[in-house]
């Protein structure tokens, strides 16, 4: 069993945004995945609509977000979700999500933004949307607070993710470290008071910072405040360039006037290999290209869309032979067909025994057996709008009463109220004791 270093559950979040129902390559690129997680008692499993990532590109027009949020939940249903094993949840339903994104951008560079490459690559090749807002820019900023607000001290936390999405969570990772070190890393002030100026060179020494030992001594004449916020900062940005673990090893024993607290939790990606599906015409599955089958299309729409896939080029005539593995066709087949009739169109191809029509047909029944029970519960659903809702509600819930509390802590470490106001109460219990 996976779990985390206390012997809790590894927590795994991801989500989808609402731009419309859900096709096959969704299923087989995500939720079936979703589910076998959800299945395995090692995970404690958050999955989400993320309906105000929608806006960053789509913030012109939003009127379908309502009921493309409603599809996508009857469509995770469908698939085969369960909300008694996973928190279904609205993103927007949890507005501790924009609370932490706001922190969380006080301390990422505008850099680390401008050189992701989808950012880049959206504004050059999207002509007919203006992309050049905030909102758009701080999609990753969003992203690593949907993820990390579910941060369970001890517990590992995990994005499923193909490899083409591993730098997304890297970026994550490096927000998360870099708030951690402004909130989490504290020092014993005891290590800047004159007595200890010795320990304080030494350990700068240990940590060969020889430059910026020249400068605290030629500034040693400042305010002691002043000068302990200096070193404060000094120490603070090379832990962080190296890593938190790498300055305890290098300070040795002078790690005690140094405390690490893990405000959030960095993320790791759970590479999840999926199957190729390639859309109706070859390309990518994607809605914006019209080439997908949806979980709810019906059997003659699946006829008639399979019936026109594109196959192997070679194959231009009927006797022409074919070679299945670079034939969407084929690739489909992997997917929903017995290995007898893997094994038919394989070969049946390779000899042109069988034409790309047949095979399609053949592919198209398959097809049509697998989606039949997915959207049969589909179907229930969609007949129950309010019954999906009120599912929808309940997971929102409980994911806010999750986030909520990791905002307390968040806020705590950022702000420290909860540690002053114990300290004026104490200051006034003994100023009553005092006067009494």
């Amino acid at each position: 069993m996976k779990t985390g270093a206390e012997g809790k559950k590894s927590r795994v979040l991801s989500g989808m945004r609402p731009t419309g129902r859900l096709h096959i390559g969704h299923y087989f690129g995500a939720l079936q995945n979703w589910v076998r997680l959800q299945n395995d008692s090692a995970y404690e499993c958050f999955y989400f609509i993320a309906d105000w990532h929608a806006l960053t590109s789509d913030y012109a027009d939003t009127s379908g977000v309502a009921e493309n949020t409603l599809q996508i939940m009857i469509d995770y249903l469908a698939a085969g979700l369960d909300p008694a094993k996973s928190v279904i949840f609205l993103q927007s339903a949890v507005p501790e999500h924009a609370e932490l994104h706001l922190l969380l951008s006080m301390v990422t560079p505008l850099g680390w933004l401008e050189r992701v490459p989808t950012y880049k690559e959206a504004l050059e090749n999207v002509k007919d949307k203006d992309l050049h807002n905030y909102g758009f820019l701080g999609y990753p900023i969003l992203q690593c607070a949907d993820i990390v607000i579910y941060s369970k001290e001890g517990a590992k936390l995990y994005v499923p993710v193909g490899e083409d999405q591993v730098s997304h969570v890297e970026l994550s990772r490096e927000i998360v470290r870099r708030f951690g070190f402004f909130y989490g890393f504290k020092i014993n002030q005891d290590l800047f008071l004159p007595g200890n100026f010795a320990n304080y060179c030494v350990a700068l020494k240990e940590l060969r910072v020889i430059r910026t030992l020249r400068e605290v001594i030629d500034s040693s004449s400042e305010s002691l405040e002043a000068s302990a916020a200096i070193r404060t900062s000094i120490l603070r940005k090379h832990a962080s360039e190296i890593g938190m673990q790498n300055f305890l090893d290098e300070v040795k024993e002078y790690g005690k006037y140094f405390k690490f607290n893990e405000v959030l939790t960095e993320p790791d990606a759970m590479l999840t290999p999926t199957p190729r599906i390639p859309g109706l015409d070859g390309r990518k599955m994607s809605k914006s290209y019209g080439n997908t089958i949806t979980l709810s299309e019906a059997d003659e729409e699946i006829r008639k869309k399979t019936k026109v896939m594109v196959t192997d080029p070679a194959r231009k005539r009927r006797t022409d032979p074919g070679n299945p593995d670079v034939c969407p066709v084929y690739d489909w087949h992997k997917l929903f067909s017995t290995p007898q009739t893997l094994k038919w169109a394989a070969e049946g191809c390779r000899s042109a025994g069988i034409g790309c029509i047949e095979c399609k047909a053949k592919m198209a029944d398959h097809l049509i057996e697998w989606i039949a029970p997915v959207r049969e519960r589909r179907e229930k659903y969609e007949k129950n709008p309010k019954q999906v809702l009120e599912i929808l509600d309940v997971g929102s819930n409980k994911a806010r009463a999750v986030a909520q509390g990791t905002m307390q802590r968040v806020r705590e470490a950022v702000f420290g109220w909860e540690k002053r106001r114990e300290e004026i109460g104490g200051q006034e219990s003994r100023g009553a004791n005092a006067r009494s």
